[in-house]
């Protein structure tokens, strides 16, 4: 079976406003080049490094007007529509933010949503310091979604340096690994293409990552930068799209029976054993 896939590289602003319409666009190019399934970044709806910019702007899951006409527009194209993440508030009891990923169905239904388990807390230049944990509240629940083409893990950006998700998710029958990010340009040029190839050699899963590109417009606080080049990973490791550094539409074709047929020959995820100490 092929399909026809799409990543959405996006440079989203601090305004979801005026990111709606640049990302509909894009989706029904998307769209009209055949994609089946088309995915867009992480924090599509706001990228914001301030955290009363966020809290001015962000709304929850039933107020969020990206969500919504996003969910209308899968519907109208009836396309699986993947919505990397949406930050969203009002979620939580600790007044934390959520990293959220939802999966629309063809009919405009949400059939998954995946809250991101790990978060960003780390300092990966001189300068730069990330606490997501400070304004986010992590996930605690793994998903694996159902799909014509099989089952879909869903992942979110830092999640990838955490290999034991990807191989729960693929031993529960994921053949298809979602990691929609915004990627920080120190660490992109360091381990982006490196960790993704990784967790799909480890699984023989397709991997799917669509990223945030370039310095992000922001009217309140300091501009971020992310590292693009939204990757199309086959499960032998092989890069089969790089979306390099500028905004638009990474279309790629999966054969899905390379997954099996990757599987065949290095059964790594049956071959595990149980092993005691250290």
């Amino acid at each position: 079976m092929i399909l026809r896939t799409a990543l959405l590289q996006l440079s989203s602003s601090d305004d979801p406003a005026a990111n709606l319409p640049e990302t509909e666009a894009l989706v029904r190019e998307a769209a009209a080049a055949g994609a089946m399934l088309v995915a867009t970044p992480e924090v599509t709806n706001i990228v914001s490094m301030n955290r009363a910019r966020q809290r001015a702007m962000l709304r929850s899951e039933a107020e969020d007007v990206t969500l919504a006409r996003l969910r209308i527009v899968a519907a109208e194209l009836e396309i699986w529509l993947l919505v990397g993440s949406l930050a969203l508030s009002g979620e939580t009891s600790d007044d934390r933010f959520v990293n959220r990923s939802f999966l629309v169905s063809p009919k405009g239904a949400v059939a998954a949503r995946y809250d991101k388990i790990h978060m960003f807390d780390a300092a990966p230049s001189t300068g730069e310091t990330y606490r997501e944990s400070s304004g986010y509240r992590p996930g605690a629940e793994a998903v694996l979604a159902l799909t014509p083409w099989g089952g879909l893990g869903m992942t979110i950006c830092y999640d990838m340096r955490f290999p034991e998700l990807y191989l729960r998710l693929a031993r529960a029958g994921a053949k298809i690994l979602t990691v929609p990010s915004a990627f920080t340009r120190p660490t992109g040029a360091a381990h982006w293409e490196p960790l993704l190839r990784a967790r799909a050699i480890e699984t023989g899963c397709f991997v799917l990552a669509p990223a945030q590109t370039g310095r992000h417009r922001a009217s309140e606080g300091p501009e971020r930068e992310t590292w693009g080049r939204s990757l199309v990973v086959g499960p032998w490791g092989d890069v089969i799209a790089d979306g390099g550094e500028a905004t638009g539409v990474v279309l790629a074709n999966l054969d899905l029976s390379a997954v099996e047929a990757a599987r065949r020959r290095v059964p790594s995820l049956s071959g595990a054993r149980v092993f005691s100490g250290p």
